[in-house]
């Protein structure tokens, strides 16, 4: 089982702090670090019961995981989730094989999703919905960039087109960037399957059907003529969460699970952590 953590920067974003938070997870041995994504809120934006504050903040992750990447040396850089379909693929791959370069390889985490706020949509000017199709080109388009020659490469699809495209550099030492699936849906589960690297599955979800997206996501990849082996299984957890609980996801397929400290003191955080590291005997706990 692997361990990262996800770091909220709702109380806004301090670098310094942010430096310490990640060196202090590096150091305690977790895999990788997470950060979140909206590119736009509005008063009103709601996910299930919860009303996002129109002034949170929501710095760009990617900016920020190529600034942590400076000041760390092995910890994992990853999303959760980058909202896909308002990205340009182009620009994209290009931003994070970058990343992915001057981390020396470190840009493996990266967690795709479609998003769920219509007015963010609006503001980026996609259509809410068209969002997964454009997600499905969009990752296929990514895959092309990377793995293309100097001869170029073309794509004609719905949304993104060009002819006999180069994109360099590429991925440090690979053809191509892991790209995870994140999202609370059946669809997100086959998008999985048929096109990701690993399924990330939202937090709320009944057992019931946290099992039938993972069923889903396995079938999926096996239809497409994929090894359903191969896809990784990341999950949330509580940073106090017990060795049960842990053997309980792990024998459910989990593979990687990310936890984010409870407290807004930077002390305590780091408490949190080490305490956790410590539980679960990570490679740097002690």
């Amino acid at each position: 089982m692997k361990f990262a953590i996800s770091y909220s920067t709702a109380d806004g974003l301090d670098p310094d702090r942010f430096v310490a938070c990640a060196r202090h997870a590096e150091d305690c041995g977790f895999d990788g670090l997470y950060l979140p994504e909206h590119i736009a809120l509005y008063p009103g934006a709601t996910l299930g019961p919860f009303e996002f504050p129109p002034s949170l903040p929501y710095p760009d992750p990617l900016d920020c995981l190529a600034f942590v990447a400076a000041a760390t040396r092995r910890i994992l850089l990853g999303t959760a989730v980058l909202l896909l379909p308002y990205h340009h693929p182009v620009v994209l791959a290009k931003r994070l094989a970058t990343i992915d370069v001057l981390s020396k390889g470190r840009m493996r985490l990266l967690t795709v999703g479609l998003g769920t706020l219509p007015g963010e949509a609006r503001a980026t000017g996609v259509d809410f919905s068209s969002r997964g199709r454009r997600t499905d080109e969009a990752i296929d388009v990514l895959r092309l960039l990377w793995e293309g020659d100097e001869k170029g490469v073309s794509f004609d699809g719905e949304f993104f087109g060009f002819d006999d495209v180069t994109s360099y550099p590429k991925p440090y030492a690979a053809t191509r960037l892991p790209i995870h699936v994140g999202g609370s849906s059946r669809a997100a589960a086959r998008r999985a399957g048929r096109r990701g690297d690993g399924y990330f599955p939202g937090g709320a979800l009944t057992p019931e059907e946290r099992a039938i997206q993972w069923e889903l996501a396995r079938a999926a990849a096996a239809e497409a003529g994929r090894d359903p082996g191969r896809l990784e299984y990341t999950r949330w957890g509580s940073i106090d969460m017990s060795a049960e609980r842990v053997e309980q996801f792990a024998a459910q397929g989990v593979t990687r699970i990310v936890v984010s400290p409870t407290s807004a003191e930077p002390e305590h955080q780091r408490d949190e952590m080490s305490a956790f590291a410590e539980r679960f005997a990570l490679p740097g706990a002690g």
